[in-house]
């Protein structure tokens, strides 16, 4: 089935139009913050090719240090659920055959937390899609106005 783009942005199967868009938000395993520099990237170029395999465009994505926001296309004939369980079960053993080291920190290749948010994307697209592009420079600020301290595991002190 071919997948024809006409103007009023509507998609084509061959007895169907459709314009299923969903704002999809997802998170690691214990809301780690886990997805920083190398895996950021590894993350989305999974992200990327499992969402082409599915036929599932993406719209518009952000990787935030502590969770994933996607503005994706999916066709009709693949619910979301389905859609979800294949993305983050898939990408978790991308993830863990690129990275073995992260077995020790997640166990059981369970890179994902269970569950997701997701909604329904109608008149405000665009709202959303700056929304995605925000979350991160908030993130930051907020990281930067908060007293946090965050622990580097590759120093300090052997026991």
């Amino acid at each position: 089935m071919k997948r024809i783009k006409n103007n009023d942005d509507m998609s084509s199967l061959s007895h169907t139009k459709w314009n299923c868009q969903y704002h999809i938000v997802f998170t690691p395993k214990y809301r780690r913050k886990a997805i920083y520099n190398r895996l950021r990237v590894d993350i989305g170029r999974y992200l990327r090719r499992l969402c082409e395999y599915q036929g599932v465009e993406i719209i518009e994505a952000n990787a935030c240090p502590d969770h994933i926001h996607m503005l994706v296309r999916i066709p009709p004939k693949l619910s979301v659920s389905k859609f979800m369980g294949y993305l983050k079960g898939k990408s978790s053993l991308m993830i863990f055959e690129e990275h073995a080291n992260l077995k020790y920190n997640y166990g059981n290749r369970h890179f994902w937390a269970e569950g997701y948010y997701v909604s329904t994307v109608g008149l405000n697209e665009a709202t959303i899609r700056k929304y995605i592009r925000e979350q991160e420079n908030e993130d930051i600020m907020e990281d930067k106005l908060s007293k946090k301290e965050y622990d580097n595991p590759f120093k300090g002190r052997l026991k």
